[in-house]
């Protein structure tokens, strides 16, 4: 099978698990950061900002979830906080105050600090983070509905954890294989594109009746399923493989998605690399030195 790194288990004949499994490091984009266990791996306290809200982050799909409502809770109700950069390829997620906010080691983590001398808040997972958000600050229920109204309320939550079950299948799983594994295993890429692809299909299917995912406005089910469905498979060879302008009311949406001036700001926030990108976000008028007034 020619030059394929021995770890993978990829030689000759069938690959066999031995009885116990025993790590051993991993090729690959990530392969150096990937361990079967938690905790710390350095001593590394987090900063803190002016605001009660410190946003730890990268500028991935995950992160860019909770920096578009946050920037939509800005626009309303003009909601500040903090956002800073998480360089996840350094390691930073295993620092001792990233690990103490977040045992899981990965982004985004929300500190809310409700008073000078307490211990923050912490909240860890996006869709908690969504969830925290809109119960503690969306006081018009804009974004997330009331309890009052249980179906509707259903129905976003519903669509809310659909994006948390199924988007691994389409980073960790296609994405992974596609892009970043050190060799192109078919199976492997033909069995996360399957699962991709009939997830667009599900999307599709659902956005064809509806303007966004729960009705005729925005909710945080829509800032979730966004960067990953919209933003993360459109514009490179992802896109053309899985024939993403087929889903022609997906790519509807994602396009009414990134016309909110809140995505606009949102997805650029806690990015080092792209277009407008803003490394640290402290105040709105950041926005001023990366993005033209006219594009906001």
């Amino acid at each position: 099978m020619g030059n394929i790194p021995a770890y993978l288990g990829l030689t000759e004949g069938e690959y066999k698990p031995d009885a116990v499994w025993q790590f051993v490091p991993q090729g690959g984009k990530f392969g150096h950061l990937n361990k079967p266990t938690a905790g710390a791996q350095s001593e590394k306290a987090l900063p803190r900002g002016k605001h009660p809200l410190q946003l730890h982050s990268l500028g991935t799909p995950n992160g860019v979830k909770v920096t578009c409502l946050l920037e939509q809770l800005n626009e309303r109700y003009g909601l500040e906080y903090d956002a800073w950069y998480i360089n996840i390829m350094e390691g930073d997620q295993f620092g001792s105050g990233f690990v103490e906010g977040n045992p899981n080691s990965k982004i985004p983590l929300l500190l809310h600090y409700t008073s000078d001398n307490a211990m923050p808040i912490r909240v860890f997972e996006t869709s908690a983070i969504l969830i925290y958000l809109c119960e503690q600050f969306d006081v018009d229920n804009a974004y997330l509905p009331p309890t009052t109204e249980p179906a509707r309320r259903a129905e976003c939550i519903s669509w809310l954890l659909w994006v948390h079950g199924s988007a691994p299948y389409l980073g960790g799983g296609f994405g992974h294989f596609f892009n970043y594994a050190p060799v192109k295993i078919k199976y492997a890429i033909d069995r996360f594109t399957m699962e991709a692809k009939r997830q667009l299909d599900v999307l599709d299917r659902h956005l064809g009746e509806h303007q966004f995912l729960c009705g005729d406005s925005v909710t945080i089910a829509d800032f979730a399923c966004w960067p990953w469905y919209g933003e993360s498979v459109y514009g490179d060879k992802a896109s053309e493989f899985l024939q993403y302008d087929s889903y022609a009311n997906v790519a509807a949406w994602s396009e009414r998605m990134k016309a909110l001036p809140s995505v606009k700001r949102g997805r650029v926030v806690n990015k080092s690399w792209g277009e407008n990108a803003l490394k640290e976000r402290h105040s709105a008028s950041d926005f001023d030195e990366v993005i033209p007034k006219d594009a906001k």
